[in-house]
């Protein structure tokens, strides 16, 4: 995977409960194109766009200002917000930021409640970065949610621009293969992630140039990257370097037991007792229980997902 990993579990707008979701169902017009973010060389010069540009270099060096050795607070790990939002929160299914503004404030059913940008922001904070969460009038939040309303300032509200979230990806007929990820992983993958999954960083005390895929800096296990349908889609669609949604490098089996090996590996353990209050709203392949039918954590985590889903709608 030579190019910054999506962390992040800040998946935004992946919360539907198959892959084959509506997660880009829109009115036609808004399917005409694939969603292009502003220049930054628009972005106004007079105080506004001075927050709009912090909040923008936020997310691109998230770990010089809030991580370990950071300027302005310790509250996270080392990895930037452009490690899981590619090229600053702008690439096309590479989880940006270009509909956050539009449908925000948004019902999630992992909250079970209405979320402001804020929160979403500190679940990122919290579970991608396994971090802790930033005051919601700090000058930090308010410059990430300046930016995060610019990027997104052209789309009408309520509408998703064409390429917010993640590719469409199908449920594989058998269950995702961890020892066939790790075989793809060492040809394709640890060139930039490291052999140990430990990225790669300018310098000893530097931030990463490729993240961690696991280990102690990496994402927890309650980043949304953690479900595997999430981190297969962002990896067709991005990995290895160079790879776009419109020529992907991986295949779909790949793509799949990539992930089953890289979530199948150790790293920060959270739990949030309040995660999915409704149980039936809970994605079919969410890694831990309890569960609204039939089969184990195991099947939930790595598959076949298809028996679990044709459950699921009967």
């Amino acid at each position: 995977m030579g190019a910054v990993l999506v962390l992040s579990s800040i998946v935004f707008f992946q919360y539907s409960r198959t892959p084959q979701g509506n997660t880009n169902e829109l009115p036609k017009s808004d399917k005409k194109k694939v969603w292009v973010a502003p220049d930054t060389a628009s972005i106004p010069k007079s105080k506004e766009g001075d927050r709009i540009r912090y909040g923008r270099d936020l997310i691109v060096r998230t770990s010089k200002y809030l991580g370990p050795q950071g300027l302005v607070m310790n509250i996270s790990n080392g990895m930037n917000c452009q490690n899981c939002h590619l090229e600053a929160g702008t690439k096309a299914f590479g989880n940006n930021y270009g509909s956050v503004a539009s449908t925000y404030p948004l019902f999630r059913p992992r909250s079970g409640r209405l979320e402001s940008i804020e929160k979403r922001i500190n679940d990122c904070l919290e579970r991608s970065l396994n971090g802790k969460p930033l005051d919601s009038l700090s000058k930090e939040m308010r410059a990430i949610v300046a930016y995060m309303e610019w990027l997104g300032h052209d789309i009408p509200k309520g509408h998703r621009a064409m390429g917010s979230g993640l590719v469409e990806l199908p449920w594989l007929t058998r269950a995702a293969d961890p020892a066939r990820g790790k075989s793809i992983y060492i040809q394709k993958c640890q060139i930039c992630h490291g052999n140990k999954g430990e990225g790669l960083k300018i310098s000893i005390d530097g931030p990463y140039i490729y993240p961690p895929m696991w280990g102690e800096n990496s994402f927890n296990t309650a980043a949304g990257l953690y479900r595997i349908s999430n981190l297969a889609k962002y990896v067709r669609a991005n990995m290895p370097n160079g790879a776009t949604y419109e020529k992907p490098i991986l295949s779909e089996e790949e793509s799949w037991d990539i992930a089953a090996y890289v979530v199948s590996l150790p790293r920060p353990k959270k739990y949030f007792r309040q995660d999915w209050p409704n149980i039936l709203l809970k994605p079919i392949d969410h890694p831990f229980g309890p569960y609204a039918d039939k089969f184990d954590e195991e099947q939930h985590k790595f598959g076949p997902f298809i028996p679990i889903a044709k459950a699921t709608r009967n």
